[in-house]
């Protein structure tokens, strides 16, 4: 049954390695001859169609996940970005261009503190005040928070968002071609088994016709 299984599977493999489903055109030369028994192959259908499954639900919930966090990364990379840019002054060149705005210092001609909120729970905020810094803390996931100069946590954030956004491209390609090889195995499945209810009625039809002709032979 072992060696049957493996028989299932292509060689050929997309470039994540998920072996292809070949289609099978003649049915009686793939199971060998019109005296083949099916069961075993059915069954080796079976199990690379719940071993395909099983990879189209694993890489469902990587989707979903990759999904949730990429948005979250851009946010957290313009967050940054823009921590950067009031640091350099980029931000009030821009604004300079009109003379008269002025809101954004204080009589001392300092720039004002940056106020913002943040979520202590899921229905409570807080207000803060960002001191001016050149230094950012970044979690990193499993209760890990790091510190960054603001230029390394906004190469290491724009080399995850990349990372993220090419795993989800890939992810949602293996999805797609999964469900290609799925509908191409059940529709094997559904192949080998009408070839065995027609040889099964062609068998049925011989035998009786082989007896009426003994019969009226008598």
């Amino acid at each position: 049954m072992a060696t049957k299984l493996k028989a299932v599977f292509s060689e050929e493999k997309n470039p994540r390695g998920i072996p292809k489903a070949p289609f099978i055109a003649d049915v009686e030369e793939y199971l060998g001859g019109p005296n083949a028994e099916v069961e075993g192959t059915l069954k080796s259908f079976q199990d690379a169609i719940a071993k395909y499954r099983y990879m189209d639900a694993n890489l469902a919930q990587r989707r979903a996940s990759l999904e949730e966090k990429i948005p979250d990364i851009k946010k957290t990379l313009d967050m940054v970005e823009y921590l950067q840019e009031r640091r350099e002054g980029k931000s009030k060149a821009s604004e300079d261009d009109d003379l008269a705005d002025l809101d954004d210092e204080d009589e001392s001609g300092s720039t004002k503190p940056l106020r913002t909120t943040f979520e202590l729970n899921d229905t409570l905020f807080a207000e803060a005040e960002i001191e001016e810094s050149d230094t950012v803390y970044l979690w990193l996931g499993a209760n890990v928070m790091l510190s960054y100069k603001i230029p390394e946590a906004i190469a290491l954030l724009k080399s995850k968002l990349s990372g993220a956004e090419i795993s989800l491209n890939n992810t949602v390609e293996d999805l797609e071609f999964l469900r290609e090889q799925l509908t191409i195995m059940e529709v094997n499945t559904a192949r080998v088994y009408n070839w065995d209810v027609k040889r099964r009625r062609q068998r049925r039809e011989e035998a009786a016709r082989v007896t009426a002709k003994g019969r009226s032979d008598e």
